[in-house]
């Protein structure tokens, strides 16, 4: 079982960065692949990236290749989110989710965080 506190969101102008991150518990963080998902008012909650356990494969939404970074720690049991060259269309709930597989569908991932929010204004 793992538990997943993401932080790092709020207001950004259009352009900016934010740094997100997602803080896990329990001694098996290393064992996961993680992921983030955004969900706007109104939609489903999609991909933005995720990466795996070791940190060396990594996989993104094509919209934000080249604007986010993916990356972790495992030392710290944590995940980033660098998110550059916002857009307002960025604007949404942020959720980090732990899996087992390295995938774009969030049903693979069982283990989600409270998320947090990110609001881009243009």
């Amino acid at each position: 079982q793992v538990q997943l506190v993401e932080s790092g969101g709020g207001l950004v102008q259009a352009g900016g960065s934010l740094r997100l991150s997602c803080a896990a518990s329990g001694r098996t963080f290393s064992s996961y692949v993680m992921g983030w998902f955004r969900q706007a008012p109104g939609k489903e909650r999609e991909f933005v990236a995720a990466i795996g356990w070791a940190g060396k494969s990594t996989y993104y939404a094509d919209s934000v290749k080249g604007r986010f970074t993916i990356s972790r720690d495992n030392a710290k049991n944590t995940v980033y989110l660098q998110m550059n060259s916002l857009k307002p269309e960025d604007t949404a709930v942020y959720y980090c989710g732990a899996g087992s597989v390295l995938a774009r569908n969030p049903d693979n991932y069982d283990h989600w965080g409270q998320g947090t929010q990110v609001t881009v204004s243009s």
